[in-house]
């Protein structure tokens, strides 16, 4: 029987959230009813959302798919959602979906905004698919290639996620530099080698960076090459941010350049959709390498505590999954 009423976790920027009850709309043609079975918190943006550090200026771009309220009030944030369709149409009912939806137990929304899960990717890994749909279009930015000697900057999930994709590239020698060995065993995980700044090789083909802090950014620029790339894939929210370009930066004719989401890559704007991107994500994460960035998991209702312990700098968290009874 269909309920017609959830439970929603609602962020109240600057340091306060709640989960609380709210009905569901009448289930419409062409709609779905998803039982959410995990979903999974953007250490990054939900974590800016959360801590108010979301200037004015990114309020409108800064929107989850299926947000609710506005900021800088209350809003119902994510977009890592997996769950079962209970109701809706034949060829969708009783599959396992992804959707870009916030954390909540049962939700309605057009079919066509889910995706089924292949066989191959498991519910517990399919909670990755928008962090891998960000990973991918990084690759599509960076225009990297075989044979490249590649740096990523910043062992997160992102930064994990990419480097697993350059280490199936033919000939690519990938490095994964983070400041934290507690992340060493990342490395071998996912087919990369694993070095702290100090380590890290000069010279590179492309380097980029996913820290999200000014001094990983600043030592991307110090490893590229000359004319190479730096790819910025981290968004610091109101945070200002000193960049190093006094250095090698114009000696060593480099590129920076940033990568977000929001926009398909130019090179595959003309024959991609964001629906044909979020579906191949999904297929790259019947790899499972990947279940190395998910190290922690929690039930929904302990979600208010997991968001203040999130934004503790201190916390060691890669992804943190969350459960749904």
């Amino acid at each position: 029987m269909s309920q017609t009423t959830a439970r929603a976790f609602w962020l109240r920027p600057p340091g306060e959230s709640a989960i609380l009850e709210e009905s569901l709309c009448p289930i419409g043609d062409g709609e779905v009813e998803v039982r959410t079975r995990y979903t999974a918190v953007s250490r990054g943006t939900e974590t800016l959302v959360y801590s108010g550090a979301v200037p004015e200026s990114e309020y409108a771009r800064m929107r989850a798919p299926f947000q609710a309220g506005e900021l800088p009030g209350q809003v119902k944030h994510g977009y890592a959602n997996v769950g079962d369709v209970t109701h809706g149409p034949d060829a969708l009912l009783g599959r396992t979906v992804f959707c870009l939806y916030p954390h909540q137990t049962r939700y309605r929304v057009a079919a066509e905004a889910v995706i089924p899960l292949p066989e191959s990717v498991p519910p517990e890994r399919g909670v990755l698919a928008a962090n891998m749909e960000t990973a991918l279009n990084a690759l599509w930015d960076a225009c990297a290639g075989p044979g490249d000697a590649i740096t990523i900057v910043g062992a997160g999930v992102i930064g994990g996620l990419i480097a697993g994709l350059c280490a199936q590239l033919p000939g690519a020698q990938v490095e994964l530099v983070d400041i934290d060995l507690h992340k060493a065993c990342l490395g071998p995980a996912l087919g990369v080698h694993f070095r702290t700044p100090e380590q890290a090789s000069p010279g590179r083909d492309l380097v980029i960076h996913a820290s999200a802090t000014p001094a990983g950014l600043n030592t991307a620029l110090s490893l590229a090459g000359f004319e190479a790339t730096v790819l910025e894939m981290s968004w610091y929210g109101s945070r200002p941010i000193a960049v190093e370009l006094g250095g090698a930066f114009h000696s060593q004719r480099l590129t920076l350049r940033s990568s977000q989401v929001g926009a398909l890559s130019p090179s595959h704007r003309p024959r991609w959709d964001h629906r044909r991107r979020l579906a191949k994500a999904l297929d790259l994460l019947a790899d499972a390498r990947f279940d190395a960035l998910i190290d922690a998991e929690a039930d929904f209702e302990d979600l208010p505590d997991v968001m203040q312990r999130l934004v503790d700098p201190a916390d060691r968290t890669l992804c943190q999954r969350i459960r749904y009874a």
